[in-house]
């Protein structure tokens, strides 16, 4: 058995409407192959799903919408779980600098 990362992307929805929101869960599956982990996922999300009244009175659900991203990891102390890039843009002048 091997364990994998696993992204489940949910909709949010607002009285059954969709919203412009979206929660990104990272999970632990386990499988003996990519495929089966998977399932797994696809199964971990669904059970996940939830429906209840916010503070508004109002019905919000969430929805399992995809399961995004399949990665093995390593369990093991110091292991990598999860890793991101991001690229700044950079300014090419502070806009408060004198102009000469």
């Amino acid at each position: 058995m091997h364990s994998f990362t696993a992204q489940i992307i949910y909709r949010i929805e607002c009285e059954g409407l969709p919203t412009d929101q979206y929660e990104e869960q990272w999970r632990l599956v386990y499988g003996n192959n990519e495929e089966e982990a998977l399932k797994e996922a696809r199964i971990a999300g669904t059970n996940e799903e939830s429906t209840f009244i916010d503070r508004h009175g109002r019905t919000m659900c969430w929805r399992m919408l995809a399961v995004k991203d399949i990665q093995p990891v390593e369990l093991k102390n110091g292991g990598l779980l999860f890793s991101m890039v991001r690229e700044a843009e950079m300014v090419p002048a502070p806009l408060w600098a004198a102009v000469g």
